[in-house]
């Protein structure tokens, strides 16, 4: 007996089947060989701890269990579904065999894993169903039709589904049977042409069909001829592209219309601009242009959201829309409407109308449920008085709002000559700044930035503009012409690449920082002309800082958010300059992880004049502080300024107190191209 054991457990721990005997009472697992552990992934332990029940999933239990009061033979083909450790699937047939086990009733079961067969059964079977009703499933209708008497052989799903009936009441009739008689009669027709030329046609056509009402197909019909070149059939696949169409059109519709409030856009303005302005040389009559945008819609868009923004403009447009009556009104873009006043246009009748359009958006709006107020500024030029072309009339009615919301908000100017001046002055320094560029006439001046302590830590690049007659202009002066006219893109490269090529040369490895314009983050690879110029330049990214403010992020969000995201993933830093000035630097301190806050020169100026700056400056610095994000002063210029930030643990401080911007051979000695002076020591010195 001791000899058969032997023998048996030596059959069953080396057998390569998966093998284990349980109790036939409470089917609990009593031995289980090398071959299951390593099958099924469960330690001997944990096997050990289960039944065969444990194995299966808890839908197949039912039917194991009845398997097992049934009595059935344990050799038998059954297939079961097994659990391994992973959770994972398998089909096995196992086979049984009982006996005694130690003295008690047990039963050895090994299992034949089929999963790869079972899958190998499934995919022919489900290859043979795929071939079997391809066909029927192609997406496009699918109709055969007899020459003799053109009556329906063949319509597939789709073709029910396009003509709205069961193919049952079709099958074996003509069109004209089963279809609206004029609908009946093109179809006819197209298959007697098919039959006469015996060509394959493509066509499109409007179809009344039965249960679907008027559908627009693009058909492809073709001749089946018979082995003597006889037509046997006609074949004919058939598109519904009535939803096509009617995208079609509405791309066409948006083309000339604002999506957000269904007004003619800026491409229908320009046609109908064109047009009219033609009538009007023509005629030798007048016309004007107003243009006009919201007082006070960025503060909504900020205070509220871009979504209470879009129902506002919705609002306004269609106040405007009501109170233009025919006149042609156009949304432009952002809160920018234009119209377009044919005549009669007399001053007193475009001032009545721009009052009615002005009163129709005063008062509460609600947006969401809440009201709020907003107003409207126009401008207006009239054809021909204030211009001789379309461009110049629209260039000069934008010129008269930009002179009403100076003047007030909520108020309607007509363009007077003093802006004209303004213009040709404004025109004259777009001019000199393209030639600047040429002429090379721009320089960088730096500023030192520094520790609270005094310790230099970087420089912050300024652009200057000596002009050879003007002299030095004003960057507050030369700037927004840039940034408007679009030169700012190729007058920030510069900026960028020659302070990164200077900062690449000093001996010290100080930061140096650069201001980014809005203009740069719309237009352009901005992320890739910063590696290029790191690239270029040597400049590890770790000592470039680039400053921002506010008004990068407003507009596109998303798109400069991700720019900003691409950036800092280089390594660069990232500094809100101007902080606190703004209506949302707290979300936006929320939304990117700044390296750096530079709070306003105003606050620090007024330290000693206003009392609300200093509460104000001390609620940035500890809101730096729990950000654990670096706290700078700018505008630093009395050693009273620099003890107060000093006792509030200001990190950094930036101003004439540390230095004015100047040519950087003025900081030689900073940069390490001499022996190094402290800051502290130009503090003393001042």
């Amino acid at each position: 007996l001791k000899q058969r054991e032997e023998s048996f457990r030596l059959l069953f721990d080396n057998n390569p089947v998966p093998m284990w005997v349980c109790d036939r009472d409470g089917l609990r697992v009593v031995a289980i060989n090398d071959a299951a552990v390593t099958h099924y992934g469960y330690s001997r332990e944990r096997f050990l701890s289960m039944t065969v029940l444990d194995l299966h999933p808890d839908e197949d239990r039912a039917a194991f269990l009845e398997f097992i009061r049934s009595g059935q033979p344990g050799t038998g083909d059954v297939h079961w579904r097994h659990l391994r450790a992973d959770a994972s699937v398998i089909q096995v047939v196992a086979y049984s065999r009982n006996l005694q086990y130690q003295g008690n009733a047990a039963s050895l079961v090994a299992v034949i894993d089929v999963t790869d067969r079972k899958i190998a059964e499934d995919k022919l079977r489900s290859t043979r169903e795929f071939l079997n009703t391809i066909v029927e499933n192609v997406p496009s209708t699918i109709v055969v039709k007899d020459v003799r008497d053109f009556r329906y052989l063949l319509i597939n799903r789709a073709g029910e589904e396009y003509y709205g009936i069961p193919r049952s009441q079709m099958i074996g009739k003509t069109a004209h049977d089963v279809l609206p008689r004029a609908s009946a009669e093109i179809v006819t027709a197209l298959d007697r042409q098919l039959l006469q030329n015996r060509e394959k046609v493509d066509n499109e056509h409007a179809l009344d069909t039965p249960g679907h009402g008027t559908r627009i197909a693009s058909s492809t019909r073709m001749p089946i001829l018979n082995s003597k070149g006889e037509p046997q059939y006609l074949l004919a696949v058939i598109d519904d592209i009535t939803e096509k169409k009617e995208a079609q059109a509405r791309i066409a519709y948006l083309a000339h219309h604002d999506p957000l409030t269904d007004l003619p856009n800026r491409t229908a303005f320009n046609e109908r601009l064109a047009q009219v302005f033609e009538n009007a040389n023509r005629q030798r009559s007048m016309f004007a242009v107003m243009c006009m945008d919201l007082d006070r819609f960025k503060e909504v868009n900020d205070i509220f959201g871009h979504g209470s923004g879009d129902e506002l403009l919705r609002e306004v447009a269609n106040r405007l829309k009501s109170a233009s009556g025919d006149t042609f009104l156009a949304r432009l873009g952002g809160d920018e409407f234009t119209m377009i006043l044919e005549e009669p246009c007399e001053p007193d009748e475009i001032a009545a109308l721009t009052e009615r359009m002005r009163a129709s958006i005063e008062g509460d709006i609600n947006v969401n449920g809440t009201p709020v107020r907003i107003g409207l500024s126009g401008g207006v030029a009239i054809y021909p008085v204030d211009a001789l072309d379309s461009t110049t009339l629209v260039a000069n009615a934008d010129a008269a709002l930009y002179r009403a919301k100076a003047d007030g908000r909520g108020s309607i100017r007509f363009f007077a000559a003093d802006i004209d001046k303004q213009l040709r002055e404004r025109r004259a320094l777009q001019r000199d700044l393209r030639a600047a560029i040429v002429r090379r006439e721009f320089t960088l001046a730096y500023q030192p930035q520094a520790r609270v302590d005094g310790r230099i830590t970087g420089f912050e690049a300024l652009l200057r503009w000596h002009h050879p007659v003007r002299g030095n202009v004003p960057p507050a002066e030369f700037i927004p012409v840039a940034e408007d006219s679009g030169l700012i893109i190729t007058i920030g490269e510069w900026v960028l690449r020659e302070a990164c090529r200077e900062a690449a040369s000093w001996p010290r490895p100080l930061h140096i920082a650069v201001n980014l314009s809005p203009a740069q983050f719309k237009h352009g690879d901005l992320p890739k002309l910063v590696h290029e110029i790191l690239l270029d330049t040597g400049l590890p990214p770790h000592r470039l800082e680039l400053e921002i403010t506010e008004s990068v992020l407003i507009g596109d969000f998303s798109r400069a958010l991700l720019i900003l995201r691409q950036l800092k993933a280089m390594g660069l830093r990232i500094a809100m300059d101007d902080f606190g000035t703004g209506y949302s630097s707290l979300s936006y301190l929320q939304a990117f992880p700044f390296d750096k806050i530079k709070i306003d020169r105003s606050f620090v100026a007024n330290l000693d004049d206003n009392a609300q700056s200093a509460p104000i400056v001390r609620a940035v610095i500890g809101l730096g502080r729990g950000l654990s994000v670096p706290v700078a002063a700018e505008g630093v210029e009395t050693t009273d300024q620099l003890s107060f930030l000093s006792r509030e643990a200001c990190d950094e401080i930036q101003g004439y107190l540390i230095g004015r911007p100047r040519p950087i051979a003025d900081y030689a000695e900073l940069v390490g191209r001499a022996p190094i002076v402290q800051a502290s020591q130009l503090i003393c010195a001042q």
